[in-house]
């Protein structure tokens, strides 16, 4: 067969593959939206089966010599060509290295977790989910001595969501957060406070999705292309490609701008994966390139943009259009109250400064739990005591406490450093945009349009063509650096603060 057809072989299989994909995410996401109370066995049974065929297509002797023979001949391919091959030959040396009845077992144990972790959260009974996260943890534990026995398993795991992310990097990087954001909270905190009450009060359901829809559009997503929904807890999914693109959210009507900012932070995501050049399509580099430059651009567009002054001032008209109770604010009394610092029990509730404590607490824990040095079964108890240490709350229940978030029954595990990482990332990409367009004037006009074209031809069109640490040094002109961003959390916050 010549290279050009082995060429052709490659992209088809990515395509076939993209179809699995497709078909898994959208079952995925009908489970945490919409599907029947009751279903989980179902979905379960339909994602064994097709995880399967996935398996037994990536592990066969026909994509492995298919793939060797084209890393065999690298100096023939080009640059995404070379990037695909070392990107499937990756994940499929992963799955050899998993018998294939415990990676498919697997997938039904993460459907039926998520599941259980829903209702528990609704009841406040970690003792039902308990069972099913020391199964989730012992798995991750069992799956990244198969892959990498070398490794600790922590750090194999942190790897996968960001190459080359350690727990020594972790330390390092969150040591550093911790030497300047404890003292600013502690400022902080001394300082006369912000009026925020006026965040509290009765925001319809139907008058909050209509921000939601108007939010999107202003930020510039295709509404053809990503639709929106409702979950326990927000999140975005590709379906198989940058084409079809999900977002959810979670009302609460007493509070307009939890779903606000969790629209924001989701439409990020979005954007990244919608961005994607068309020329990637149904092939491995169609996504974004790791949890941390996802995270990026979410936190990126929640908090650098959405909490700006200019941001503020543009969106308040349309708040008021909505929301009756919020016609005497001011665009100053809504930017200091939506930036108001006070430590808090839910994370993806949390202000700016607070937020990465809430994320150095799940490392924390992931750390102790990877390393058999507490049981899943005395999370709760560990997790309080953090809470107390780093924030200084009482977690009163579960449900605020160890139950918030869906990740771990995701089997998500390693992934928490990513949202403090894509915040610095964040911080040091504003500074680098500043420099090359008008951010502010642009925010003022509630014109997104220049923003987004400076992230897509420096970050967005890429997907997985380069790693991490490649696009980002593409982007910037220089290494990643965490001074950007505890530079701009202390001059904001000490001017709200006076």
């Amino acid at each position: 067969m010549e290279l050009n057809q082995v060429k052709e072989q490659l992209l088809k299989l990515q395509s076939r593959l993209s179809a699995y994909a497709h078909a898994m995410e959208s079952i995925s996401y009908d489970g945490q939206t919409v599907a029947p109370k009751g279903t989980a066995e179902n979905r379960a049974h339909a994602l064994a089966v097709l995880s399967e065929e996935e398996y037994l297509i990536k592990t066969g002797s026909e994509t492995v010599a298919l793939l060797e023979l084209l890393d065999n001949n690298k100096v023939a391919l080009t640059e995404e060509e070379k990037r695909m091959v070392h990107l499937m030959l990756k994940d499929i040396r992963r799955m050899q290295s998993i018998p294939m009845d415990e990676y498919i077992a697997y997938q039904e144990l993460v459907v039926k977790a998520e599941d259980v972790w829903e209702d528990a959260k609704k009841n406040n009974d970690f003792a039902s989910f308990a069972p099913y996260l020391s199964e989730i943890f012992e798995t991750n534990i069992k799956f990244a001595k198969y892959c990498a026995p070398d490794k600790v398993p922590y750090d194999y795991w942190l790897g996968e969501y960001e190459d080359g992310l350690t727990m020594e990097v972790c330390d390092e990087f969150f040591a550093k957060l911790r030497e300047r954001i404890v003292p600013l909270i502690k400022h902080i905190s001394a300082s006369e406070q912000v009026d925020s009450s006026f965040l509290k009060g009765n925001f319809p359901v139907a008058k909050q999705e209509e921000l939601s829809y108007y939010l999107m559009k202003l930020m510039g997503l295709d509404l053809a292309h990503c639709g929106l929904s409702t979950s326990e807890h927000p999140f975005t999914t590709s379906l198989g490609s940058h084409l079809d693109e999900r977002i959810t959210t979670h009302y609460m009507d007493d509070d307009f701008a939890s779903s606000m900012y969790s629209v924001i932070h989701e439409s990020g995501h979005a954007l990244y994966d919608t961005g994607v050049d068309d020329k990637y399509l149904y092939t491995l580099l169609d996504a974004g390139v790791s949890m941390g430059i996802h995270e990026s651009q979410s936190r990126f567009y929640e908090n650098l943009l959405g909490r700006s002054k200019e941001f503020i001032a543009f969106v308040l008209p349309k708040l008021k259009e909505l929301f009756p109770s919020l016609k005497d604010v001011t665009a100053e009394a809504l930017y200091r109250a939506i930036n108001r610092v006070e430590p808090s029990f839910i994370r993806t509730e949390a202000d700016e400064v607070t937020y990465c404590l809430h994320v150095l607490v799940r490392y924390e824990l992931e750390k102790k739990l990877m390393a058999g040095e507490i049981k899943v079964t005395e999370l709760p108890e560990h997790w309080n005591k953090l809470y107390k240490e780093y924030l200084g709350v009482d977690v009163p229940n579960d449900k605020l406490g160890v139950l918030q978030d869906s990740h771990w029954a995701g089997g998500a595990i390693g992934y928490f450093p990513s949202y403090a990482l894509g915040s610095a990332y964040g911080a040091q990409l504003l500074s680098k945009m500043a420099a090359e367009i008008d951010v502010k004037d642009a925010l003022s006009k509630g014109d997104f349009s220049k923003i987004n074209e400076w992230n897509r031809e420096h970050i967005w069109k890429h997907g997985s063509l380069y790693r991490s640490d490649e696009l980002l040094e593409k982007a910037l002109g220089e290494k990643f650096s965490a001074d950007d961003y505890i530079d701009y959390l202390e001059k904001k916050f000490k001017e709200i603060y006076k």
